[in-house]
């Protein structure tokens, strides 16, 4: 019987003390959770209205878009935008100034949560895809399981363009990334590449493009209007972590 209730003891105890560590956790990272949840539930409302069985879709189309050849090597940039949106969000975690973090995530915030807006309210999709794709080379084995991963619904406005478009922004305002000239010239040229993927790959129509560039501009004016006198501020000094930041450390 003691040894029973010493066992239920622990295991209370065993349960309080992770609790605490998850608090400890989340207070110590509360600037990072904040992209990271937003995510999960924006992940989530994609599912859903992706999985919506509508009756009726607005066909996105213009004559530009037959224009336009389908080349399967842009599935490269196009994949690798997934990988640059992690990256480029972890790297103003760790190295950018704090307020230039929160104008990141809250511009790419804002714009996924109005795609999301769109696509219940507006349903659409495309009808661009090539009947046939070629499967023998890599690129076409990495177009043929992104068709099948990726369907042509809810395609508009482009949160490959408006991410892109945003991520870029936040970039060649760093004042660190504006003198690695490398690094500056070869972000913009995967920006641009990764926006042509989207209409090369037929995932995007002329169309949703346009809108994701408009979406992206108007956004980022809001977002940086918010956090407009944010640079005066004593905290702007520092990353996410309260270390100085390498733009700080930099001018120093």
């Amino acid at each position: 019987m003691e040894c029973r209730e010493d066992s239920s003891r622990q295991n209370k105890e065993g349960m309080k003390k992770r609790i605490l560590n998850l608090i400890h956790l989340f207070r110590t990272h509360r600037h990072v959770w904040w992209i990271i949840i937003y995510m999960v539930i924006y992940m989530g409302g994609f599912k859903i209205v992706e999985s919506a069985a509508h009756v009726h879709y607005h066909v996105i189309h213009t004559w530009l878009d037959d224009q336009i050849p389908f080349l399967s090597w842009f599935v490269i940039p196009y994949a690798i935008w997934f990988v640059f949106n992690i990256y480029v969000v972890g790297w103003f975690v760790l190295k950018a100034e704090k307020y230039e973090y929160y104008r990141l995530i809250t511009a790419l915030m804002l714009g996924m949560t109005v795609f999301l807006v769109v696509s219940v309210v507006y349903p659409n999709r495309l009808f661009l895809r090539p009947e046939h794709v070629d499967t023998t080379g890599v690129c076409g084995k990495l177009v043929a399981f992104l068709y099948s991963y990726d369907t042509p619904t809810n395609v508009l406005p482009s949160i490959h363009v408006y991410n892109t478009v945003a991520i870029c922004h936040a970039l060649n305002s760093n004042a660190v990334i504006r003198r690695r000239k490398a690094v500056f010239v070869g972000c913009n040229v995967l920006g641009v590449l990764i926006i042509l993927s989207t209409m090369f790959l037929k995932q995007h129509s002329v169309i949703d493009v346009s809108l994701g560039l408009v979406m992206a501009v108007l956004i980022q004016i809001i977002s940086d209007r918010i956090f407009v006198n944010e640079e005066e501020r004593a905290f702007t000094r520092e990353t996410v972590y309260g270390r100085p930041s390498s733009s700080r450390r930099a001018a120093n």
